[in-house]
């Protein structure tokens, strides 16, 4: 079942779910789900190092990205084409029995800005920031800025609360996330 408003809300207010530093309900909360700001790290792929990524091969695509870090206000200029990761500023936690999905926002959208790309759920025990698969599908760059909402979550209970939460897996390969991380699909 979706949460609406007040759950979320409620959860929050009970610690439930936990959002660090904590939204600005007035602006963030929505009806049914919950906006997060875009933080100030993109990873950003450096296709000229490698001819190829080979997904039996994890020297082919470890050290693929450089960090860039946007300070003072100034925007991160997103070109058309582009793939990066990006991460959210709200840290989060999810209980045993929430699990989320993650949405881009419509104004964004509109301006070509597809903020996942496959990885849209997010499973109950998470803990740490998104990592956002961020690319613009559109024709002109969009200047982004840290802070801006930039995506959203929805919130659903579980019929139970699950018995393997994402922080205790032993597989869990993104567990208490800070910054935009490459793939670890060498750890599988």
């Amino acid at each position: 079942m979706v949460l609406s408003n007040q759950d979320i809300q409620k959860l929050i207010d009970e610690n439930k779910i936990q959002i660090n530093p904590a939204p600005n309900l007035e602006e963030q909360l929505g009806s049914a789900s919950l906006d997060l700001r875009l933080g100030d790290e993109f990873a950003v792929f450096e296709h000229t190092k490698k001819a190829v990524i080979d997904t039996r091969d994890p020297e082919t695509f470890n050290g693929m990205t450089r960090t860039i870090k946007v300070e003072n206000n100034e925007p991160f200029v997103f070109h058309p084409g582009e793939f990066v990761l990006g991460v959210t500023m709200e840290e989060i936690f999810l209980p045993d029995d929430i699990a989320a999905r993650i949405d881009g926002r419509s104004s964004l959208g509109r301006l070509g800005i597809v903020i996942h790309s496959t990885a849209g759920h997010i499973d109950p025990g998470f803990k740490g920031k998104i990592v956002l698969e961020m690319e613009n599908i559109g024709m002109i760059p969009v200047l982004l800025y840290p802070k801006t909402r930039i995506c959203q979550l929805v919130f659903e209970t579980l019929t139970s609360p699950t018995t393997n939460p994402y922080y205790k897996k032993k597989n869990a390969k993104y567990v208490d996330a800070k910054h935009p991380q490459e793939s670890k699909l060498e750890k599988e």
